[in-house]
């Protein structure tokens, strides 16, 4: 939802956004924590270029209340698919 707002503040409509995320999970005193969160974000969005797509899902990446709240270490790739 993040990613779909900022396209949207950039006039960009996506046509599709797709994500899938990767955890990593380390067992610790406590138990079981969620350390780590790699997401995978290909979109197609017609009017958009590389570069438009990638700074979007940076924004939304960082401005994410999600990822706020996870505070495990988040990395991201984003494609914009043709």
């Amino acid at each position: 939802m993040a990613l779909s707002a900022q396209l949207g503040g950039a006039n960009l409509t996506p046509e599709s956004i797709n994500t899938s995320a990767t955890l990593t999970m380390e067992k610790q005193d406590s138990g079981w924590a969620i350390t780590a969160v790699h997401l995978d974000v290909v979109g197609r969005v017609p009017s958009a270029d590389a570069a438009a797509f990638q700074k979007a899902a940076e924004n939304a990446k960082s401005g994410c209340p999600v990822s706020k709240v996870l505070k495990a270490n988040i990395t991201m790739s984003a494609k914009l698919q043709s």
